[in-house]
């Protein structure tokens, strides 16, 4: 009976984890929606506050989104499906973009609407996201998108013939990384395959479910709860997207 039981959790997890993952049905948290909670606080605050500027200056709305994982789904298919459901841009100039970062995958889109493609070529978006290779690689990801979103705003803005006074601010920050020492890590798989062997009877195989459970728990997680920051108000700068729509043009990278 705890052999099928195992069976059947498993089996239910794999399912789970299976299910197509509706990206479209995911809110906008301002101008920058860090669903996976990456960008550190005062990147974030930056963000916000510089495209505005740029949404006053040029009437071209930007939005930063960055996921966990795309869970299979072409990158591009995400990046429209986000950025049409939102409406990125105002309805009728269509004069938006929207940077994705998908942190698992390590994979970048910029989606361009139809009113900025003369602005934002697929080959300078091309550009764009390889430039900010060297920052992602770091695990600076506030860093990465603020280079962008200024290059972006610059370009849009000098091709409407406006100042806008001021670029964001970026702040080099270093990241203490934390390892596991990997005795630590060989150790606790030894001790997990043990319990598990045991048969699930007694004590072990009590700790050795919780111990999976924990695992599925956080493999399973949403995609919120995937990096080190906590939620974001956008206050008043964020007044919501206009309606604007995307032909799919745009340029995608890796890192």
């Amino acid at each position: 009976m705890r052999y099928f039981l195992r069976l059947l959790f498993l089996a239910f997890a794999l399912a789970s984890a299976a299910l197509p993952v509706d990206f479209a049905a995911l809110k906008p948290e301002g101008y920058v929606s860090d669903f996976a909670r990456v960008v550190d606080p005062t990147s974030r605050a930056e963000l916000e506050r510089y495209c505005r500027r740029v949404e006053d200056a040029t009437g071209t709305q930007l939005a930063f989104v960055t996921l966990d994982t795309l869970a299979g789904e072409p990158i591009e298919d995400v990046a429209n499906s986000i950025y049409r459901r939102w409406g990125v841009g105002q309805k009728g100039t269509n004069e938006g973009a929207l940077l994705l970062l998908v942190v698992g995958d390590k994979r970048t889109r910029l989606e361009v609407g139809y009113g900025l493609e003369p602005m934002l070529p697929d080959g300078f978006g091309g550009s764009i996201l390889r430039e900010m290779r060297p920052a992602l690689r770091q695990g600076l990801y506030g860093e990465a998108l603020l280079a962008a979103a200024q290059t972006i705003g610059a370009r849009v803005a000098s091709a409407k013939g406006v100042e806008l006074n001021t670029a964001p601010v970026r702040r080099h920050t270093t990241r203490r990384e934390q390892h596991i020492p990997w005795w630590v890590v060989l150790g606790g798989l030894a001790v997990l395959f043990w319990l598990l062997s045991a048969g699930g009877s007694g004590p072990g195989g009590l700790l050795a479910g919780m111990l999976l459970g924990n695992m599925m728990g956080r493999g399973m997680g949403s995609g919120r709860g995937g990096g080190g920051f906590g939620g974001y108000d956008s206050g008043d700068s964020f007044g919501g997207f206009g309606g604007g729509d995307s032909g799919g043009g745009g340029a995608s990278s890796d890192w």
